[in-house]
């Protein structure tokens, strides 16, 4: 495959006020650690994107800002093109961010005291915004059948009650890195359907699929789905934008889409950043040939971990990769506690990753890698995990 774009150059970012890279004593005690924790990528935006961007600089003036037509045009254009989904243009409304618009969400579309469904291990925050506004986390955790996550349906139906008004989907899932297929949400949204419970589903991986599987929004399954679905997408996790902030809530039923505006508008949330409808409008119209290559080597990137592991440190097994460019690390067999396997890799490999139980029950044992990077920086962070672990892996009985 011929490529355009240099997903191999290494770009410093220390000293940028960087989450990802100027926090670690801060938030690990570890100075001076290689991050390979936090959702976001070391690689550069396309020039598609910057290009567009420097223009608006060169503007000079950066006062109050709202998202333009065009803006709702290219994110439907892009739902189309990319995931087959024809959205109206009233059914779109501008968020700040996926995680503000979810906070909007519970506020508008439950009341003090009622149940909300998530499916840990799954992206923390989740939980955080239920029990920050006044409201009763429900888990119904995954379960794992081999290597491979599933949806426990028969564990939803008993944990939903009488009480129950939403379940907030992660798809695909953060931190498991599974894709739903179209069979498994179309039992998820008849269950939800029968029980009364609206669906929240936070799709910002939606474009983040890799080969051979294909990401399904759960609105565009049936009508019946699209009424009872509020939809979260941005551009922000496709292409690196996380720092400028913005997404869209698709939301087709009426009712759901007022209450949801008039709560993001009490919470002044309705304002965009100067610069975030700019950079993904363009990524929206222009991304698409960078958006390939980048799933190239994100792919890539996973089978060198892969295999990295089944070489060096088989002990420590990958899940399979269906959506992301976060791979799940499984370390329950060196027999090591969550703390001691965190020491290691901050303490003697200097490397950072992003502790599994963080996502909540299900996580414990894990640990999730970002392959968001140029392959170096992976090859670096692989050996430093290696240099941490290897002295834990059990050894092999005598004649085994």
């Amino acid at each position: 495959m011929k490529t355009h774009y240099d997903f191999d150059g290494i770009i410093t970012r220390s000293g940028t006020n960087s989450l990802k890279w100027d926090s670690s004593k801060r938030i690990t005690g570890f100075d001076a650690l290689l991050p390979l924790w936090v959702a976001d990528m070391d690689f550069e935006a396309p020039p598609e994107i910057r290009e567009p961007l420097a223009r608006r600089v060169q503007h000079g003036i950066y006062g109050y800002t709202v998202e333009p037509e065009s803006y709702f045009q290219a994110a439907g254009l892009w739902l189309e093109r990319r995931h087959g989904w024809t959205v109206k243009r009233e059914w779109m409304l501008a968020s700040p961010g996926v995680i503000p618009c979810l906070s909007a969400a519970i506020l508008a579309l439950t009341g003090p005291g009622d149940g909300i469904v998530i499916q840990p291990p799954v992206y923390h925050p989740f939980a955080m915004r239920i029990s920050g506004n006044g409201r009763r986390v429900m888990e119904n955790p995954l379960l794992l059948s081999g290597a491979r996550w599933e949806i426990d349906f028969e564990g939803l139906e008993r944990v939903i009650d009488p009480g129950t008004r939403m379940l907030i989907l992660c798809s695909p899932h953060n931190p498991v890195g599974r894709v739903w297929t179209r069979e498994e949400l179309e039992r998820l949204v008849e269950i939800c359907a029968r029980r009364g419970v609206v669906i929240v589903s936070d799709e910002i991986h939606f474009d983040l699929v890799m080969p051979g599987f294909r990401h399904v929004p759960v609105a565009c399954l049936s009508a019946e789905a699209s009424r009872m679905t509020v939809t979260l997408i941005a551009a922000t996790k496709t292409f690196n934008l996380a720092g400028l902030g913005g997404s869209v809530a698709v939301v087709e039923d009426p009712e759901l889409r007022k209450r949801l505006d008039a709560t993001q508008h009490s919470v002044f949330a309705g304002l965009a950043n100067a610069f975030a409808a700019t950079a993904s409008e363009a990524a929206w119209r222009h991304g698409e040939r960078w958006l390939d290559e980048l799933l190239v080597y994100v792919e890539a990137n996973y089978r060198f971990t892969a295999s990295f592991f089944a070489g060096r440190l088989p002990a420590v097994r990958i899940f399979p990769l269906e959506g992301t460019y976060l791979a799940l690390l499984d370390m329950r067999s060196l027999g090591l506690t969550d703390d001691q396997v965190s020491d290691r890799l901050r303490r003697v490999g200097g490397v950072w990753l992003d502790e599994g139980r963080k996502f909540g029950r299900g996580g414990q044992g894990l640990q999730r890698l970002n392959l968001a990077c140029p392959r170096a920086v992976l090859s670096d962070g692989l050996e430093r995990v290696a240099r941490a672990l290897s002295s834990a892996v059990p050894s092999a009985p005598p004649g085994g």
